[in-house]
């Protein structure tokens, strides 16, 4: 993995819920799979709140 995509992991890891949900939604060329990692990172009782975040994007 490159460098960019472990300092956006970081932060998504370090981040509050609005937070992991702006980096999520405004994050531009991460693979499926960099996606993926982010979403272990995502609290799923909150999967909704995301989920009607990207239907907006």
């Amino acid at each position: 993995m490159d460098k960019s995509f472990e300092e956006i992991k970081e932060k998504f890891i370090n981040a509050d819920l609005d937070e992991k949900i702006r980096i999520y939604t405004t994050s531009r060329g991460l693979t499926v799979e960099q996606f993926k990692e982010l979403l272990a990172y995502f609290p799923i009782k909150h999967l909704d709140k995301l989920e009607e975040a990207v239907n907006r994007v």
